[in-house]
């Protein structure tokens, strides 16, 4: 052969995702998204039931139990909303972030940890496909537990009002909010401290100073000012209005600031699996 040897083209790194395009699946490969959202996903969180699904309700019922005996002579929090009322709404939806992003982060660090990520790399899905489905799983997950603790908390709770458009859409917003959190999280994560560290400096203040336990009209100017920079704020008092039928916010605001993070934490979530960040070998 005559002339100067040509370079070969460089390979694509071992398990890396395909950029996203339609295959022989179609534009999107349903089948394949349908066994990494139920079979890897949801069926897992399944198995584990005593402790997905018990443990929040168990926990939620004791912090519903502690706050209102301990509390009770605090009156009415809102106008005509007692304090059971108002904390009861809170508990759920904490209940149903924790759980979103526990189950996506989680899954994630554990899967990385024992080389089982592998497995889903390898499958013919795109980076789209695989935060869906893992964002997806998580949320659905976190909804299940919280439907579950509101079942238990109507036990105790007289919830005379309901307004199932604001319940249902601030519980969805809330739960992919926090499980695209813990997607992020978990690719981040290279060990359980990791984890452990967005965990306890992160989620838990976001959930803690939300509202979740107290009004805002109750607290001092200038703690006040600082709280409505927590988005999770605008989540819990929405969600409430839909069982109290009042609100501390602008329900607007909090419905298009839920739904901004949401696009803007899938996007980013979808350019770390295109990138194989923290999972390529």
């Amino acid at each position: 052969m005559s002339g100067a040897p040509q370079r070969a083209a460089a390979a694509p790194p071992l398990l890396a995702f395909r950029a996203w395009q339609p295959t022989a699946f179609g534009a999107v490969n349903w089948r394949g998204l349908w066994a990494l959202y139920y079979g890897y996903g949801v069926s897992r969180f399944l198995r584990f039931g005593l402790e997905t699904l018990a443990g929040p309700l168990v926990s939620s019922l004791l912090f519903l139990l502690v706050f209102v005996v301990g509390q009770r002579d605090l009156g009415e929090m809102l106008p005509g909303v007692g304090l059971t009322e108002f904390i009861a709404p809170g508990i759920v939806l904490y209940a149903v972030a924790y759980t979103a992003f526990q189950n996506s982060a989680a899954m994630i660090v554990m899967d990385k940890m024992e080389g089982t990520i592998a497995d889903v790399q390898m499958a013919p899905l795109s980076p789209l496909e695989v935060m869906a489905g893992f964002a997806l799983s998580a949320a659905t997950c976190g909804l299940a537990s919280g439907s579950l603790v509101a079942i238990g908390t109507a036990l105790f709770v007289d919830y005379s009002y309901f307004d199932a458009t604001l319940v249902l859409g601030f519980a969805v917003a809330t739960a992919l909010l926090f499980a695209l959190l813990g997607t992020i999280a978990g690719l981040w994560a290279e060990r359980w401290d990791h984890y452990g560290a967005v965990e306890g400096f992160v989620i838990v203040p976001l959930g803690l100073l939300s509202g979740t336990f107290f009004s805002v009209v109750r607290l001092p100017e200038v703690f006040r000012d600082w709280i409505y920079f927590n988005p999770v704020l605008y989540a819990v008092d929405g969600f409430r209005a839909g069982f109290i039928g009042q609100a501390e916010t602008s329900l607007v605001l909090g419905g298009t600031l839920l739904a901004a993070l949401n696009l803007i934490l899938a996007l980013l979530a979808w350019r770390l699996f295109t990138a194989g960040y923290k999972i390529r070998p």
